[in-house]
């Protein structure tokens, strides 16, 4: 069976590699110092479609930044204690129905 964390690094990577490519396609490139910018193509792309495409990467960075929190959330310490107390609770409710079985 594959980890929590091995299907965190895998979404992870596919989600970078669709960013780096929408970046791409945008025309915008990181610079030395990692300063993005847009550099002009003569492809005849408008303004509207370029406008499109940062929009587009904004909420795939925005759609990583969630991704990243719930593959985290779940293996924090305070979600595992939550978990253990929730799966006590549930054994305890289970503990009545268990006696009166045994009461017939």
């Amino acid at each position: 069976m594959i980890s929590s964390w091995a299907i965190v690094a895998i979404v992870a990577i596919i989600v970078f590699g669709v960013v780096e490519y929408t970046k791409a396609r945008a025309g915008i490139i990181t610079d030395g110092d990692g300063n993005e910018r847009l550099v002009p193509r003569e492809d005849g792309r408008s303004v509207a479609e370029i406008e499109a495409a940062k929009r587009e990467l904004a909420e795939l960075k925005e759609r990583v930044k969630v991704l990243e929190r719930i593959a985290t959330d779940a293996n924090t310490g305070d979600a595992r204690e939550q978990a253990r107390i929730a799966a006590e609770i549930e054994a305890l409710r289970a503990l009545p129905a268990m006696k009166e079985d045994k009461a017939e």
